[in-house]
């Protein structure tokens, strides 16, 4: 099921919302949690009720073991316990591999030895990086003992690891964020300032998704399905479509998980922070997917000694992080690539932290947006090979070739457009003999993403008023009416 779909806006959310609280409302709280955890599940099971037995069975082993590894907590018992600990990682490490890598192996091993094992052809489970993971810092933090590691309820657990707003996409939320809050009475009861700064955000975020990030997606589409036949005009406005597409995609994903959260009184960590804002690479990681690069820092860069033992281990601690980051994002070279190609770049701001912040601001916002942009065409190929292709198209100073230009544009001939045009006529002729449509479309759009505030810098200290209701309602009948075909979000195939 999709965020943005109609089933789940008028049937699964509000049905979700008013039972869980009712159940509150009577005092019925443990019903009401099992209540939102089995709508949690059936939210997971609506696209493939197949796998559903994955992350049931995840559920009870990590949560059990983890309860084993607490028990196993005497000396004595040293080597017991690190032998569960072992089996619980390998355990949730072998089922992502499976799932997620091992056609992926098979058809490398196939071409680097010339071998004919047969692909399973696997169809990857939905948001099984995320569970994972999620269930990974918990086995971690038992195993550490640390003030993380808590003896919790199953179904406290349960419902922290299937909470459906975050369970395809994120954020990686540790159990510490999440179960106390479910455990907390003042969130057992309806508030009216979390539902209308809930659906402010989600309303913010379905119309990035639905409104802008889709109609980038589709020039983003159309340039890379051919990339033979781009030149450097092409080639640029699909670099900077897919650019915006996967922001507003992503962006949009985790405003409408936050909504969804404080419609339930539950606060997710901010997973996204304005990262085209960024002037250096390191800024970039401390605001996109901020709780992957949280995950990575506290439980493989420190194990890894972090910066503890010298320069030349920091820097092959974060290459080796950057390259995890690629294979997480998934089963293509491309990936482990574009981890590698953000890993060197963050070594070398390492190198020159000092003099990059002594260069001028905008100097630096422009070259790390660029170098954003260009990484995004590895990571969003088809191949290698293509990305290739498609970085010589986009140096060859070739502007011949119009006809790939004409279907873009034609992209943005919406029905929005077709009422400015009727409003203003002569606009139509300006934009069509020009072609200047979709440059305008991509320049409002990275305006609005320098010049505008945040979706969590709007709800943190939000209050409803006329303007705002307005703008809710009227976005929201606009995505609404753009919802006759459902898309999936980017971040699903992760």
């Amino acid at each position: 099921m999709q965020f943005n779909s109609y089933i789940f806006i008028f049937i699964f959310l509000p049905i979700t919302i008013l039972g869980y609280f009712g159940l509150n409302k009577i005092n019925k709280h443990r019903l009401a949690k099992i209540f939102l955890c089995i709508m949690s599940l059936y939210f997971y099971a609506y696209s493939n009720v197949s796998y559903l037995w994955i992350i049931c069975s995840s559920i009870v082993v990590n949560y059990f073991g983890s309860k084993l590894l607490m028990v196993l907590n005497q000396k004595e018992h040293y080597k017991l316990r690190t032998f569960v600990f072992i089996v619980l990682i390998l355990l949730n490490i072998g089922i992502l591999i499976y799932y997620k890598y091992f056609d992926f192996l098979i058809l490398n091993i196939n071409a680097l030895f010339n071998t004919s094992f047969n692909a399973m052809n696997l169809l990857l489970p939905l948001g099984i990086s995320f569970f994972t993971f999620q269930q990974l810092a918990y086995i971690i933090d038992s195993y550490k003992n640390t003030k993380n590691g808590m003896p919790y309820k199953f179904l406290d657990y349960a419902t922290f690891v299937t909470f459906f707003p975050k369970i395809m996409q994120g954020p990686i939320a540790l159990h510490s964020e999440i179960i106390p809050q479910l455990e907390d009475k003042n969130n057992w009861q309806m508030k009216s300032e979390n539902i209308a700064k809930g659906l402010f955000a989600f309303t913010i975020g379905l119309a990035k998704k639905v409104i802008i990030a889709d109609l980038f997606g589709q020039v983003a589409n159309i340039g890379f399905a051919d990339v033979e036949s781009l030149n450097t005009i092409t080639a640029l406005l699909t670099m900077f479509s897919y650019t915006i597409q996967i922001y507003f995609d992503f962006s949009g994903y985790c405003d409408m998980a936050t909504g969804i959260s404080l419609m339930l009184n539950i606060k997710l960590p901010i997973n996204f922070n304005s990262p085209y804002k960024a002037t250096n690479i390191l800024d970039f990681w401390k605001r996109w997917h901020i709780t992957l690069t949280r995950f990575f820092t506290q439980y493989v860069y420190i194990s890894l000694g972090g910066n503890r033992k010298g320069k030349i281990r920091t820097y092959i601690n974060v290459l080796i992080i950057f390259l995890i980051s690629g294979i997480w994002h998934g089963a293509n070279w491309t990936f482990i690539v574009w981890g590698l190609m953000h890993g060197v770049a963050s070594v070398i701001s390492r190198i020159f932290k000092d003099r990059i912040e002594k260069q001028n601001v905008v100097l630096n916002w422009i070259l790390t947006f660029s170098f954003v942009g260009l990484t995004w065409v590895m990571f969003r190929a088809n191949s290698i090979s293509d990305a290739i292709i498609f970085y010589k198209r986009l140096l060859s100073f070739d502007f011949g070739n119009t006809s790939m230009l004409k279907e873009m544009i034609q992209v943005f001939n919406i029905v929005e457009m077709n009422i400015l045009y009727m409003i203003i006529p002569k606009l139509k002729f300006f934009f069509s003999t020009h072609n200047l449509m979709i440059i305008v479309f991509i320049v409002l759009a990275i305006i609005g993403i320098l010049g505008m505030k945040n979706t969590n810098e709007r709800i943190e200290n939000f209050k409803p008023n006329k303007r705002k209701v307005l703008v809710v309602v009227i976005l929201l009948i606009v995505s609404i009416m753009s919802l006759s075909q459902v898309s999936t979000f980017l971040y699903v195939n992760f």
